[in-house]
């Protein structure tokens, strides 16, 4: 088949309902750990583990830092997507392991219990789907890469409007934490999870990521999440309480 591009040139893949059968999987437990020293290392202490029960695939459990002074938000950071190789490209055969991460304000309901409403869990939901997504699919997911919730897209969650997600490198962090070597021949890549409006994922698709650069700068569009955020694409305009001249 033609491979399908979108406008900017970037290819296009669309992945139809998966076909292959569950597969049972459990961690690894030597690579939990150094995921771990390494959150520990740069970010801060793991406070929490959200332990998978049962895992298709890969075992994708989710290491939270909680907030702090110094980065007074969550951090939410994936081990487990890294435990089986992603299929990327032939050029690209070194970038076959990643891990995700996103964070959440202060304020955020955190825990099992807040969980169970989707309005609380969705981030966590999507860490989950992103990280099992390139082994279900034969893929990968790089930084830059988009994902749309659907086709067409629909919002993420009913507390938003955002309804797709790109991967980006962290800006909270250290750009050291980006990459921990495990071995001489596994590299894990850490990505950020940024959800987008659709207004935004149609920019990137016609023009490129870096198109969004200059909004995102300008609104401080990060990992960290702000569900009620508005599309940088929409610039805010001053209001004055009244007119000059007649």
């Amino acid at each position: 088949m033609e491979e399908e591009k979108s406008e900017s040139g970037a290819p296009i893949y669309r992945h139809k309902g998966r076909e292959r059968e569950f597969e049972f999987a459990i961690g690894d437990s030597d690579c939990i750990e150094a995921i771990s020293d390494h959150i520990e290392r740069y970010i801060g202490p793991i406070s929490t583990v959200f332990h998978e029960v049962i895992s298709d695939l890969v075992h994708i459990d989710i290491h939270i830092v909680e907030p702090t002074r110094e980065r007074n938000f969550y951090t939410l950071v994936t081990s487990g997507m890294s435990d089986r190789p992603m299929t990327p490209p032939a050029p690209h055969s070194d970038l076959r392991f990643s891990e995700l991460l996103i964070c959440l304000p202060s304020t955020w309901p955190m825990g099992e219990k807040n969980w169970d409403d989707e309005k609380n869990y969705w981030p966590v939901r999507i860490l989950k789907f992103l990280g099992r997504f390139p082994h279900e699919y034969d893929t990968w997911l790089w930084a830059q890469h988009t994902i749309p919730n659907g086709d067409p897209p629909a919002p993420l969650a009913e507390n938003t409007k955002m309804s797709a997600m790109i991967l980006l490198p962290p800006l909270t962090v250290s750009s050291e934490f980006w990459q921990l070597e495990i071995d001489p021949e596994k590299t894990i890549h850490f990505h950020a999870v940024i959800p987008l409006h659709e207004d935004e994922l149609a920019l990137k698709l016609r023009e490129g990521t870096e198109a969004l650069f200059d909004g995102f700068e300008r609104d401080g569009v990060t990992e960290l999440l702000e569900v009620a955020r508005p599309s940088s694409l929409v610039r805010k305009n001053r209001w004055f309480p009244f007119r000059f001249g007649r």
